[in-house]
């Protein structure tokens, strides 16, 4: 029961979310919450989480970038599958970073599958900031 709290309270401020820019305030406050030292998201390191290339036991190399393509305004292709991705940035796709829960679900899967392991909130909030700053 309290881990199913815990989760819920993790989760719930995403939910509150509707645009790019209310999901980053949302993540940032909640990298405040984990981090006293949290000052604020960056691009800069968005940026580089996003092109950080991890080699996973057995697929060789893999990064955001492998996949969504070098520039998160362009399409992308999936490294195995190569179905067609639209891109990540929300100048391009207007429609991305709007619904908390898919955020989420994606940050879950690909922060897994890249990084090998959950990302942080810092990570999510610097990784949203790169996004949508992205023109």
């Amino acid at each position: 029961m309290r881990e199913m709290l815990a989760l819920l309270l993790a989760v719930a401020p995403a939910a509150l979310a509707g645009t790019p820019a209310d999901l980053l305030g949302e993540y940032e406050a909640q990298a405040r919450r984990e981090d006293a030292a949290f000052v604020g998201s960056s691009p800069e390191r968005g940026g580089d989480l996003y092109r950080r290339s991890i080699t996973a036991s057995g697929r060789g190399a893999t990064s955001c970038a492998s996949c969504h393509s070098p520039d998160p305004l362009l399409s992308g292709r999936h490294a195995r599958t190569g179905k067609a991705i639209a891109p990540l940035a929300p100048a391009a796709t207007p429609d991305r970073l709007t619904d908390p829960a898919k955020a989420e679900k994606w940050f879950g899967r690909n922060c897994r599958d890249v990084l090998g392991r959950e990302c942080t909130a810092r990570e999510k909030a610097d990784f949203v900031r790169y996004l949508t700053e992205a023109k």
